[in-house]
């Protein structure tokens, strides 16, 4: 029987739900206003009741990514002021050593991959990818919606220049995600055809010995002193 291991609490799915859709909303409202020469952009803002209409959506969706993204900092460093937080997502030295120890190994110059922690390198990458991406694609969206209040402080300068930055940063984004996430969650051979630990919030035991044996080692070493297992069999 195949025993799963509860990985990703309730919150943590429930923000990854969010981003997902909202991140959606704001890549197709903002790329078809970027990019109106391109074939289908006309035919996307139709459907969204023209450019108004996607520019309401766009800012509506922006200001909740923004709230979800505030939140997520202060559960984080609220947790982390209790003592009940973790360090696991933030890069020490032995991220550098496993990408250079992953790297030897498809070329063929080590037998076996790195043992992993919660997270690995790559994992850790696209976090603070997407966080400090975030705080880009927020901070410049914020000025550009609120552009008479921010020149009260700043140089008028830092509307265009949000503009740009606002711009790129999305693309750049979307470009990510479409490539680098999508490929690791749905078409890597070890989760083919989708990676369903963020959405269930369990992973196999067999999964996590291969992907993740250092936290695994650590779990069962909790168990052997507790009165139960954090396990559910399928």
């Amino acid at each position: 029987m195949t025993r799963y291991i509860v990985r990703f609490t309730p919150w943590q799915r429930f923000q990854h739900w969010a981003v997902m859709v909202l991140f959606a909303l704001l890549c197709i409202t903002g790329l078809s206003q970027r990019y109106l020469d391109v074939p289908g952009a006309a035919w996307g803002l139709a459907i969204m009741g023209g450019v108004d209409g996607a520019r309401w959506i766009h800012r509506v969706a922006g200001l909740a990514f923004a709230g979800l993204l505030v939140t997520h900092f202060v559960v984080v460093l609220t947790a982390l002021a209790r003592g009940r937080g973790s360090l696991s997502m933030i890069p020490h030295r032995k991220d550098f050593a496993d990408a250079v120890q992953t790297l030897r190994y498809y070329m063929g110059l080590r037998d076996r991959l790195p043992r992993f922690d919660r997270y690995d390198y790559k994992q850790k990458f696209e976090y603070w990818g997407m966080a400090l991406g975030s705080v880009v694609v927020v901070a410049t969206g914020l000025v550009l919606l609120y552009p008479v209040a921010v020149t009260q402080w700043l140089p008028g300068s830092i509307v265009p220049v949000a503009l740009v930055a606002h711009g790129y940063e999305g693309v750049l984004a979307f470009l990510t995600i479409i490539t680098w996430h999508i490929f690791n969650a749905c078409f890597t051979p070890d989760v083919f055809p989708l990676d369903t630990s963020i959405f269930t919030g369990r992973i196999s035991d067999e999964r996590m010995r291969h992907e993740h044996p250092l936290e695994l080692e650590r779990i069962e070493a909790v168990e052997g002193g507790s009165p139960g297992p954090p396990h559910t069999a399928a």
